[in-house]
């Protein structure tokens, strides 16, 4: 193959990655499961001889507020909405009141907006049905600090949390115990009738109390777990006092715990999933196999060291060179990063530069491409959704004066990436279900 041909390939092989990586968002998107939870007609009767109440919170609240909102008009319900999202994925909705809520950190907005929507669910009254839309996000966007911790005291935790490379679990067993809405907080606040949550998933494994900390979810979890959690992380004694003396009076048993399974009001509350990273991966995969691909599924709970991930992938590149044909090898996951420098950048971005390190010697007979990507459009504080590399990658940032292995140890991938046309950027999706991982290597 010339360096001609070579590079026609590689074009190809990107432009594929990125149809692959789009059909695993469109899987996401959040109308469609609002339309499949709903059995794909809507809802067919009035769901009651009450006022219909709906909360929709996340990157995804506007539009799964819309299409639930559509279907209980078509229905004739008395209904109405309130959403909280990100500024990102704000619009207006018919029937709702939208309020806006910082991510990836939580603002003092929304904040706001976390009394408002729990004022609005206690008045539900008996004949009433209250409807939750959860989406990826919502821990952040709607912040619920507990009484006598304040929005900095909890920002500090997960600020700390977040550079040990604490993973998502670990992080929503802390913000449980330092908020009023999380661990079943929302459902408690329930005034009356029945509520009915549905819930887009963000969380490898879609465990359902830790999807957006669960508001209306059981906590299995307790503040004794959460003191081990960050004592394990040699983080306890640096918190600010107001966070450490409410979670040892927890301890103590000074302070009620988040609801556990079993509490009465569950017997009112349905928790339903209707999208997840395991559905976009699936459909991924069926978009790689239309393609022409033979598709392996590499992980689908890719997590720990983003860096770590991107070795590993690299070693499957290396065993799949050994097949004739083209090969797609996908996964999904949610990786962390551990930080070591001060560079910028998110955990997809140093993922695909890991990998790219890692398979520079040996992989240039084959023309490859490597997306590493949040369904969401964002990848840490950055304007990118990860990136897409291939075996010119390398060549081209380092042609551009850029180091990529000093970019690496000062969790530095951006400025890398940016330099070797690297970088990824979608803008917002309007949904969030973690990352996909999309290898391609050509016949």
């Amino acid at each position: 193959m010339s360096p001609r041909e070579f590079s026609t390939k590689i074009e190809e092989l990107r432009s594929e990655a990125l149809d692959i990586f789009r059909a695993g968002v469109d899987e996401a998107d959040p109308a469609r499961a609002v339309a499949r939870a709903l059995g794909g007609s809507g809802l067919a009767a009035p769901p009651g001889a009450g006022r219909v109440r709906v909360v929709s919170f996340g990157k995804g609240a506007c539009s799964m507020g819309r299409e639930l909102g559509r279907s209980l008009e078509e229905a004739g319900a008395d209904w109405s909405g309130l959403a909280v999202v990100n500024r990102e994925n704000f619009s207006e909705v018919d029937g709702f009141r939208v309020l806006v809520g910082g991510h990836p950190l939580p603002d003092e907005a929304g904040a706001r907006a976390a009394g408002e929507v729990a004022d609005f669910v206690s008045e539900a009254g008996a004949e009433d049905l209250t409807f939750v839309l959860v989406s990826g996000g919502g821990s952040a966007i709607l912040p619920a600090p507990a009484e006598g911790i304040t929005l900095a005291d909890k920002l500090d935790c997960t600020a700390r949390l977040l550079a040990c490379g604490a993973d998502i679990g670990e992080l929503n067993t802390i913000r449980k115990h330092l908020s009023f809405l999380k661990g079943g907080g929302l459902a408690q606040r329930l005034g009356g009738g029945a509520m009915s949550t549905l819930i887009l998933s963000d969380v490898i494994g879609d465990d359902l109390s830790t999807i957006a900390s669960g508001p209306t979810v059981p906590d299995p979890t307790t503040f004794a777990d959460a003191v081990a959690l960050l004592r394990g992380y040699e983080l306890f004694d640096e918190l600010p006092a107001a966070a450490r003396e409410r979670l040892e009076a927890g301890c103590r048993g000074e302070i009620p715990e988040t609801l556990k399974p079993g509490a009465p009001v569950f017997e009112r509350v349905s928790n339903r999933l209707v999208g997840s990273n395991g559905m976009s991966l699936a459909a991924a995969a069926d978009r790689a196999r239309e393609l022409g691909y033979s598709v392996s599924i590499f992980s689908e709970a890719l997590t720990g060291e983003a860096r770590r991930a991107g070795a590993d992938l690299a070693a499957e590149l290396a065993h799949a060179v050994r097949q004739e044909g083209p090969v797609a090898i996908l996964a999904g996951g949610e990786t962390t990063v551990t930080l070591r420098g001060a560079g910028r950048g998110g955990r997809n971005q140093e993922l695909v530069l890991s990998f790219a390190l890692e398979s520079a010697d040996g992989t240039h007979r084959r023309a490859w491409s490597f997306l590493s990507a949040g369904t969401d459009g964002i990848d840490g504080p950055t304007d990118a959704a990860g990136g897409l590399v291939d075996p010119l990658t390398l060549d081209r940032g380092i042609r551009q004066g850029s180091s990529p292995g000093e970019a690496l140890e000062n969790n530095d991938s951006y400025a890398f990436l940016d330099a070797a046309g690297g970088l990824l950027k979608t803008g917002a999706t309007g949904t969030n279900v973690a990352d996909l991982q999309i290898l391609l290597l050509a016949p």
